[in-house]
């Protein structure tokens, strides 16, 4: 082997001094959500963005949008799938990507948030995420969405006879819909950044929504009444790509990890913080607040459970397991 030329070997020199000196490039994370940004799920998808960033430090960026700057749920799912949103909060509609994530569709079924972090551990992680990848998207947490309570313009809701007729937005979940349907109303599934206004206008006469939503979207301003039913805990999914997830560099993956368990804590912290105070809130803009008859409702919810056993594979398993980590 000949040996390199003076001039040759400065080259290679030179170069191999050029790649050394070339900066890290920089990366940008976007963490998006549909919901309102003073809601408890715009906060804790902001919480997640600035602790992320945090962990990360200054080498790379995470961007924060709320109040549907860049879409809403459905729309945010399939930027997850094409790599353009790098992690966003899916709620009710999860069940439009597996049948299974109805689970926590079925009334009264989440007995408080310890039962939740349970069915996580034991549920979602093990059993239901790996269906949702297969569908393309990676579940790092289930976070607090919250109970659902119903609000309207026309009576107190009471019992489910109390439905009777009314116009009730609902997420797009079937399940949801079956479920006001088999208490007499007349459910309409509703984009929630469009809610307000078919409130306001009389569109749609009520709504059903953790108080959190109800509040964060101020529509205490375009109701008079606020039943407290709690007749679904309805869970937050943060979502990832299974393709973006894949290709994250592993300290991002470990941070997002470790992070989201983080904020999972302080998101049903804050939660049970909002059941206690937000009522008071409504009730402050005139709003006029009742207490349901859980069992009236959990009677007539009988159905629902019968058709999820029957049309969901292992629906019966899944509820069976689900109340057994009831504590």
């Amino acid at each position: 082997m000949k040996p390199l030329q003076n001039g040759v070997l400065a080259g290679l020199l030179a170069c191999t001094a050029t790649l050394a000196a070339a900066p890290v490039v920089a990366e940008t994370y976007i963490v998006a959500v549909g919901a309102a940004s003073n809601s408890l799920q715009g906060r804790s998808a902001a919480k997640f963005a600035e602790d992320l960033q945090a962990k990360l430090g200054d080498a790379d960026t995470v961007e924060f949008y709320a109040d549907g700057q860049l879409g809403d749920e459905k729309e945010l799912m399939q930027k997850l799938r094409l790599g353009t949103v790098q992690f966003t909060l899916i709620s009710s509609i999860m069940t439009n990507v597996a049948p299974e994530f109805a689970l926590f569709d079925m009334p009264f079924l989440v007995k408080d948030r310890a039962h939740l972090k349970a069915i996580d551990a034991e549920i979602v992680q093990p059993e239901l995420a790996p269906k949702a990848e297969a569908q393309g998207l990676h579940v790092l947490s289930t976070w607090e969405n919250g109970f659902r309570q119903i609000t309207n313009n026309t009576r107190p809701i009471d019992k489910p006879e109390d439905l009777a007729g009314l116009k009730i937005r609902t997420p797009s979940s079937e399940w949801r819909v079956a479920m006001f349907k088999e208490w007499g109303a007349n459910p309409t599934p509703m984009a929630f950044s469009e809610v307000f206004v078919a409130l306001q206008t009389g569109t749609m006469d009520g709504q059903e929504n953790p108080l959190t939503n109800i509040v964060g979207a101020n529509f205490q301003e375009v109701q008079k009444y606020l039943s407290l039913t709690g007749h679904v805990y309805s869970p937050t999914y943060l979502t990832s790509g299974a393709a973006t997830w894949a290709d994250l560099p592993d300290n991002v993956k470990a941070a997002a990890v470790e992070v989201a368990a983080g904020v999972q804590d302080w998101s049903l912290a804050e939660g049970e913080k909002a059941d206690n105070e937000l009522v008071d809130k409504v009730k402050a803009a005139g709003v006029a607040v009742n207490t349901a008859d859980k069992a009236a409702f959990i009677a007539a919810s009988a159905p629902v459970y019968a058709a999820f056993a029957e049309q969901v594979p292992g629906g019966a398993e899944l509820v069976a397991k689900a109340q057994a980590l009831a504590k």
